[in-house]
């Protein structure tokens, strides 16, 4: 099983950019799919993350509004829109999927059993 992050780069503040994150070895179309990310000398952080029962999403507050996750089946793939970013969002950003079935997706990172590689965001100031 393979998680290939990418749509990084550097953008200004303000700015918007699309993450993808493409499922290889293993069809996850019933899976809770998820974004977080780990900015410099901090912890790794829930960012957002969509079930495929009932097609739920969740958020962490500091990106509700301007972020929005969304996935297609057919390509086994979770995208991360971020639009009007900021100099905190910067960080790598890491897609993962939960192997248990469920509803509401969880925000718990140990939850999440499979992890791209992660893909760096830099938005400046």
């Amino acid at each position: 099983v393979q998680l290939q992050a990418s749509g990084g780069g550097l953008v200004q503040a303000g700015g918007s950019l699309r993450l993808s994150c493409a499922a290889s070895g293993r069809t996850f179309s019933r899976n809770a799919m998820g974004w977080f990310r780990r900015a410099p000398g901090k912890e790794r952080e829930f960012v957002a993350a969509i079930s495929m029962i009932g097609g739920r999403t969740r958020y962490a507050d500091s990106v509700k509004g301007r972020f929005t996750i969304s996935r297609d089946n057919a390509k086994n793939t979770v995208y991360l829109q971020m639009n009007s970013l900021k100099p905190e969002d910067t960080a790598v950003y890491y897609c993962a999927v939960d192997p248990s079935l469920v509803s509401v997706p969880t925000m718990n990172q140990y939850d999440y059993a499979y992890w791209g590689q992660g893909t760096l965001v830099t938005v400046s100031s």
